[in-house]
């Protein structure tokens, strides 16, 4: 994808936006993001089964409404929502409204009761599900200078990149407070401060029930030293060259995202591993019986499937090291609705 602004030297924020979602950009491609990458939505039905989960104790937080709300925020081509409405009990899906979320137009095909959005509903009553959102929520780069000043990372759509003015206003104030950078040459950081604003308009949607994003993440004592910006292709990690021809993303500063002035607002944000999160929500991974083989051999090769399904949702060192922020509106505190995570978990 080419344009008339293919030379410029523009931020690393309006340089993503433009080759994510402007004409022709990425996320607008037909295949979708599941041509590109494997996500927990993707990887197997169980995650939509274990947020169909989630949903149900929300439902019972809320007292069970007329209606109940699944906005699924950055929803691709819908197949979370998709999965989840299908893995309700019958009386809930009777009550639910299923709302997906994404500027890309609606796919062929997709269930009528399913709303297409170009941003969440306004008076939320359930549950509100960002996975795989905020990362690809634009962002700038910030690199120190040989002077040990951070300056901002400009770049043209080729990828060439050269450093511009220093970081200063609330872009400065938020690298401070969340990701300081020591003075030394090359070291880089992604200020977050668009994803914090962006997260806490998406929660200001829900009027009562549970806000949750799940993601790539990082906190403030797990910070990397050179940032996190890099592109995917194919299934393929790729250098992030804002051309449209790649997706382009950074992991999540979520303890930043829970702190934005209006969460603090909400008490009882929580930040999780997805192991855990999902661990609680039903998913254990355990290995079928070996007498079920010699019983009901079928039932057996179904349930070693799902356990190596829930295996990979899991697993250290890969989507189980995900982080969730779950952020309660009006209902029971998250707890109450993970009751099988022990705190030491937390992030």
């Amino acid at each position: 994808m080419r344009d008339e602004n293919s030379g410029e030297w523009r931020g690393w924020r309006t340089a993503t936006e433009t080759a994510l979602y402007g004409p022709g950009g990425f996320y607008r491609r037909p295949e979708g993001p599941a041509g590109h990458f494997r996500t927990s939505v993707h990887a197997s039905p169980l995650f939509a089964r274990a947020v169909a989960r989630l949903l149900c104790r929300v439902d019972e937080a809320l007292g069970r409404p007329g209606t109940l709300d699944f906005v699924d925020l950055g929803a691709g081509r819908g197949e979370l929502v998709t999965g989840v409405l299908a893995a309700l009990p019958a009386e809930v899906a009777a009550r639910a409204r299923g709302y997906a979320v994404e500027l890309a137009d609606r796919p062929a095909g997709l269930d009528e009761r399913i709303a297409w959005l170009s941003e969440p509903p306004g008076g939320i009553h359930g549950l509100l599900f960002a996975n795989e959102w905020l990362d690809n929520v634009p962002v700038e780069v910030a690199e120190v200078d040989p002077a040990g000043v951070p300056r901002r990372v400009l770049v043209r759509e080729d990828g060439r990149e050269r450093l511009g003015e220093p970081v200063a206003g609330a872009e400065a104030e938020w690298l401070a407070r969340w990701w300081p950078l020591p003075p030394e040459e090359g070291l880089r950081a992604e200020i977050g401060l668009p994803r914090d604003t962006a997260w806490a308009s998406a929660v200001a949607r829900v009027e009562r029930g549970l806000a949750v994003a799940v993601d790539y993440a990082h906190t403030a004592d797990t910070r990397p030293l050179f940032g996190t910006l890099t592109g995917f292709r194919e299934g393929r990690e790729t250098a992030p060259v804002p051309d449209g021809s790649c997706d382009i993303t950074a992991h999540v500063a979520l303890d930043a995202c829970a702190a934005h002035p209006t969460a603090r607002a909400l008490p009882g944000a929580r930040l999780l591993v997805q192991r855990e999160a999902l661990r609680a929500l039903g998913l254990t991974g355990a290995r079928p019986p070996l007498a079920l083989a010699s019983t009901d051999p079928a039932e057996y090769v179904r349930a070693l499937a799902s356990a190596g399904e829930a295996a990979e949702l899991t697993a250290p060192g890969g989507l189980g090291d995900f982080g969730w922020l779950l952020q309660p509106i009006g209902v029971t505190d998250v707890p109450d609705l993970f009751v099988d995570v022990p705190d030491h978990e937390e992030h």
